[in-house]
């Protein structure tokens, strides 16, 4: 398998366990966690707010830079990277443009948001705080672009959205 794979969705639509679950089936392959590198900021890190903050949006590109500059270097090392992180709206293609390696695979995963709500009510972290699942969700269908391959998941199992990304992508 060449190429990277890019996972998206709003919080708590299964980025990161998908993301792991694909990774596992590839013969070589990283998990590219975005998340990491917000979490490698000692001092002055933003949180992205409704308000979207000047800051926090320059730290949120900083995080897709580096997660990018990663997935190119896992690629030209022979494995496949999975990417995930939240990028929605435009930041989407601005995420996807700053991957070079090629083929690139989109996945967005889109469960309802009924079955956001409940992920988020049964996980042991929280991701929302000045949102609401249904205002995440709501914006996100409203003004992400519809690249690569979107999937409901909200009835699907972890193997099955890992079986649904592999039919489509090899």
């Amino acid at each position: 398998m060449r190429g990277v794979f890019l996972i998206t969705g709003i919080m708590a639509a299964g980025k990161s366990t998908v993301a792991q679950a694909l990774a596992e089936r590839l013969p070589r392959s990283a998990h590219v966690r975005g998340d990491a590198f917000r979490r490698m900021i000692v001092n002055g890190g933003a949180e992205m707010t409704p308000d979207t903050a000047e800051e926090a949006v320059r730290q949120l590109h900083l995080r897709y830079r580096i997660a990018a500059a990663a997935a190119d270097q896992y690629v030209e090392a022979g494995f496949t990277p999975v990417v995930q992180d939240v990028a929605l709206g435009p930041d989407l293609e601005m995420f996807a443009g700053l991957i070079r390696s090629r083929p690139l695979h989109v996945v967005v995963l889109a469960p309802s948001v009924e079955a956001v709500t409940a992920r988020e009510r049964d996980r042991p972290k929280t991701g929302y705080g000045a949102w609401t699942p249904a205002q995440l969700d709501e914006a996100f269908r409203r003004d992400t672009p519809r690249l690569g391959r979107w999937l409901d998941t909200s009835s699907m199992t972890v193997d099955e959205t890992v079986d649904a990304i592999l039919k489509e992508f090899t």
